[in-house]
């Protein structure tokens, strides 16, 4: 089936709808290869670690170098994935993926890898991955549809747990029988189909109604998006908390074969497939769950049986056990960060989808470098099993946060694809004119005055979010049915995005204002160009800024 003629497809409710689509057919089981070789590098990566030092923080700082790039260079990879093709930003960026693992292996092969150089490079192909990643996630939303929008974040997780499954098998494999010097090549061939199917792609560029935003500015307007958008901010708090206090499993793993089963490659490799397996059924079972449960429930559902089986894991010795407590654990811990995931998605507009996206990663990835981070150097002191009985302690006091910042429902936005008209005027303007000064006048009767002054403080954030402000909302004292709406724009053509920005249901929130207008004139709009003093000509054979400006 087609792109094209999926539509159909789209609407069942089935976990394999989004394969219907061709596009992303190609690029899903590209992915997945991918990610069995980043699992593979992963594994190899932790256990030459292991092999050259003793320092349990040493070990676990490579998890903190694969996901501290996340956290460092989120929000420009974010406005680099909105502003240019998604296309052309991923491929660029497995390229630099698949340097590092080259050149990591060509030095491991030439024995010339230290624990530090195997940081940096374990760091640069984090980079690589890290500038990917905000570009293939807002992809998804471009290759099906909004109805198939959750199961195809679904069918990402899952890409990703099957190679957990099965990609530290064969990197233990690889490991034991060949040793490090063969996980590092195959890491970096794995990464070329996943080039192809992107190179294959035949992006449908939607052009733009105005020029394009430099990197500062788009980095500046995704940090004012999410700033004045209460259920990301609830999202990135909880995602952050999450990775914090999670990331023992994933960051002491070699320690837990190590010291407490007293295994090999062989046996790291299998507990990490068994991870890896509880994610899939964990990713099969989301669609059931959110059928039954809010996304607050279902957090907090999963948020408990993971501090269980942390601990399970912290007091077993016994490796069926431990891989028993292990499937538990992938399964309910992907189902947390796939609902925290599908609620970014469904929350940020396309124009801005990279930036969140971008946004949530450095929340969860930061957290889980912090974790790793902090949890080797708990080991280092106390302990691998005490450390895990701490995070499991950690994990079941965090089910609580939910009472202070519980996850938001959200429904889909909406894009307006209708484009507003533009405003009347008469005074010459530039993209640069500016700051302009917006007020809109209301008049509204004296009984709906609080629901009136209510409903403006979702108002506040709708304007905030897409490039207002100095926002304030006055009512006359001499005429008290008439109310004062008053924002600023930096320029003309910010304030012609802020327009275009708008989606259906920010759209709705106005027209809600406008329903409380009372009178026989409509809502009264004014749009002033501010005149500091020194921007206008003090005689005439003086340009006007406005004109020789562009």
């Amino acid at each position: 089936m087609t792109d094209s003629g999926a539509s159909q497809a789209s609407r069942i409710d089935d976990i394999s709808a989004p394969l219907h689509y061709a596009t992303f057919r190609r690029t899903w089981f590209a992915s997945l290869l991918s990610n069995l070789g980043i699992l593979i590098q992963f594994v190899g990566a932790a256990w030459a670690m292991m092999e050259m030092t003793e320092s349990a923080g040493k070990i676990s700082l490579v998890l903190t170098a694969l996901m501290l790039p996340v956290m460092l260079i989120a929000m420009p990879a974010g406005a680099i994935a909105d502003m240019y093709d998604r296309r052309i930003v991923s491929l660029v960026s497995l390229s630099i993926a698949f340097c590092g693992a080259t050149v990591l292996a060509t030095l491991d092969w030439m024995r010339l890898v230290t624990p530090n150089l195997l940081l940096l490079l374990c760091f640069t192909v984090g980079s690589g991955m890290a500038l990917m990643s905000p570009a293939w996630q807002s992809s998804v939303s471009e290759q099906v549809s909004v109805e198939a929008l959750p199961a195809a974040v679904a069918l990402n997780g899952i890409s990703y747990n099957i190679a957990r499954s099965f990609g530290p098998a064969i990197g233990g494999i690889v490991v034991a029988l060949a040793g490090s010097v063969a996980a590092f090549p195959l890491n970096a061939l794995l990464y070329l189909p996943l080039m192809v199917a992107l190179f294959r792609w035949k992006r449908v560029e939607e052009p733009s109604r105005l020029p394009g935003e430099q990197l500062s500015r788009a980095i500046i307007s995704g940090i004012r998006y999410i700033s004045n958008s209460p259920s990301i901010k609830v999202v990135l708090k909880r995602a952050m908390v999450a990775g914090i206090i999670g990331s023992s499993v994933s960051a002491l793993m070699p320690l837990v074969v190590r010291d407490l089963l007293h295994g090999g490659a062989q046996t790291y490799g299998v507990m990490l497939g068994a991870y890896g397996l509880g994610a899939i059924i964990g990713a099969l079972c989301l669609a059931e769950m959110r059928k039954r449960m809010s996304g607050e429930a279902a957090v907090r559902v999963c948020t408990l049986l993971m501090s269980g089986v942390i601990a399970a894991v912290a007091m077993s010795r016994a490796p069926a056990l431990t891989a028993i407590a292990l499937v538990l654990a992938g399964a309910v811990w992907t189902m947390t960060i796939t609902l925290f995931n599908i609620a970014i998605q469904l929350s940020a507009p396309r124009w801005v989808a990279g930036r969140s996206l971008a946004t949530y990663q450095a929340a969860l990835s930061g957290g889980i470098a912090i974790g790793g981070w902090g949890w080797g150097h708990l080991t280092d002191a106390v302990g691998v099993d005490i450390a895990m009985l701490v995070s499991a302690a950690l994990v079941l006091l965090s089910s609580l946060i939910g009472l202070w910042l519980p996850i938001p429902q959200i429904s889909a936005r909406r894009e307006d694809t209708d484009a507003p008209s533009v405003p009347e005027m008469r005074l010459p303007l530039t993209n640069r004119s500016g700051p302009l000064v917006v007020e809109i006048e209301y008049r509204v009767a004296a009984e709906n005055a609080r629901a009136f002054h209510s409903l403006m403080q979702d108002i506040q954030l709708s304007r905030q979010r897409n490039g207002g402000y100095g926002w304030s909302i006055a009512r006359d004292i001499a005429d008290p049915e008439l109310w004062t709406e008053r924002y600023h724009c930096p320029t003309w053509l910010d304030y012609l995005r802020q327009r275009n920005r708008w989606t259906k249901s920010e759209r709705t929130l106005d027209q809600r204002a406008a329903a409380f207008h009372i009178g026989s004139n409509p809502v009264r709009i004014r749009r002033m160009l501010e005149r500091p003093f020194g921007s206008v000509r003090r005689t005439e054979d003086v340009p006007d800024p406005a004109r020789t400006t562009s």
